[in-house]
């Protein structure tokens, strides 16, 4: 049977998924319920800059739609929506289970739900299969089936692209699995790698995460312990990685859809079958922390540099969660900037890569247009490379204290790094 395929959220994951198989020239229906979204898209544009206007123009197999009733014509459907957590650091799966509840009005016998969002052990056969059953009447693994295939998309990134990693497979029975495996391998030039079930698969992604997670709040911990012995961090791991076997990871401000997220569907499965993770939740501790010990830093480097600090104007370089790339969501930025207010420092933030209006919504900030005045202290967040561009002259005085958290910027201007 030829394969049509729906692709459920068109976001950074399921935009370029969805592009990649019209490549190939499948059918393939991008649903969003965001009609913005769908707009933007239907005008060959992508404010996400995943995708280029050019490849949007160059696929002819490719409808974008927030119509549901257009998701009856396809057979196969792909889940790439958000899974993100609540402020009570809990998997919330609203996202993934009102896409499996839209899914299921349009399921017929003989369809296939996979699912790309990161979710915990269990959660496709345990929560969205039942789900599809339940909604469409039909029976699982009888007459409709699933696979989970984990996304690997990092955002920004445009040497790692979807085509060149290679891409974890599953399927709920081992015809299916072989089904799942094959469609992905006609757009992965990288390979794939078919797991012996979802669970698997499943885990193997949030582990990904996890394991990043954990070596970053090791190197945060030695970057805290180093400050206080009054040692540089970036000398320490520069002497270090001269080890052939020594992991290059840098300390800094964990964000982003992913590592900041992932541990803790990981450790919400672990605690709901009686086992507490001491380990993977020391590393969230110390990450979700470095927010707090750059904003105390800061002070006490305005302080010994003589500056008053209520009212001190601080500008914060960059919002985004990572370099060169437009994503906001949970970036680990807000929480230096919230902190710096507490202090009572009056904080601007530039950041040409962010919309200034999903910033505005998400956490309450206006961005300003363009850098026109000196600062008592600047902390460079994020290392967009059009920072290089910057004339630092005009931004700094000799009083300034630059606080540069990611090694971007040089010795000369430097005062502190993380």
């Amino acid at each position: 049977m030829e394969q049509k395929i729906a692709i459920i959220g068109l976001g950074y994951v399921g935009l370029p998924l969805a592009v990649e198989f019209a490549k190939k020239e499948f059918a393939v229906i991008g649903f969003d319920i965001n009609e913005t979204r769908i707009n933007e898209l239907k005008v060959n544009r992508d404010h996400t800059l995943e995708v280029s206007s050019e490849a949007l123009e160059n696929v002819n197999t490719l409808v974008f739609t927030n119509n549901e009733a257009d998701l009856k014509s396809a057979n196969v459907y792909i889940v790439t929506v958000p899974t993100p957590i609540t402020k009570h650091k809990s998997p919330d799966l609203t996202p993934i289970i009102k896409a499996s509840e839209t899914i299921a009005k349009a399921l017929k016998k003989g369809d296939i739900v996979i699912y790309e969002s990161t979710v915990y052990p269990g959660c496709t056969e345990e929560v969205c299969a039942p789900i599809l059953a339940t909604k469409s009447g039909l029976v699982f693994n009888k007459d409709f089936f699933c696979g989970y295939s984990p996304e690997r998309i990092n955002p920004g990134d445009k040497k790692h692209t979807i085509s060149k990693i290679i891409k974890v497979t599953s399927g709920s029975t081992p015809e299916i699995a072989n089904v799942v495996d094959n469609l992905y391998n006609t757009i992965i030039t990288a390979g794939t790698h078919k797991t012996s079930s979802i669970k698997v698969a499943e885990a193997a992604k949030v582990i990904e995460n996890t394991q990043r997670d954990l070596n970053i709040a090791f190197i945060n911990e030695l970057a805290i312990i180093f400050d206080k012995l009054d040692i540089d961090t970036t000398q320490v791991l520069a002497a270090a990685k001269t080890k052939w076997n020594f992991l290059p990871f840098t300390p800094g401000l964990v964000g982003g859809h992913c590592i900041g997220v992932d541990p803790y569907y990981l450790t919400h499965k672990a605690e709901s079958v009686g086992y507490h993770p001491e380990v993977i939740l020391a590393g969230r501790r110390i990450n979700s922390n470095m927010g707090m010990f750059v904003a105390n830093k800061l002070i006490k480097l305005l302080a010994l540099n003589g500056n008053e600090i209520k009212g001190a104007k601080v500008l914060v370089m960059g919002i985004t969660f990572k370099e060169d790339c437009p994503d906001i969501r949970n970036t680990g930025v807000i929480n230096v900037i919230n902190e710096l207010k507490e202090f009572g420092l009056n904080v601007d933030v530039y950041d040409s890569f962010a919309n200034k209006e999903e910033v505005k919504k998400e956490y309450d900030i206006d961005l300003i247009p363009e850098i026109t005045e000196k600062y008592n202290a600047i902390v460079l967040a994020v290392k967009h490379n059009k920072f290089n561009a910057l004339n630092w002259e005009k931004i700094i005085n000799k009083d300034t204290v630059v606080f540069d958290l990611k090694g971007f910027l040089p010795d000369n201007i430097v005062t502190a790094r993380l």
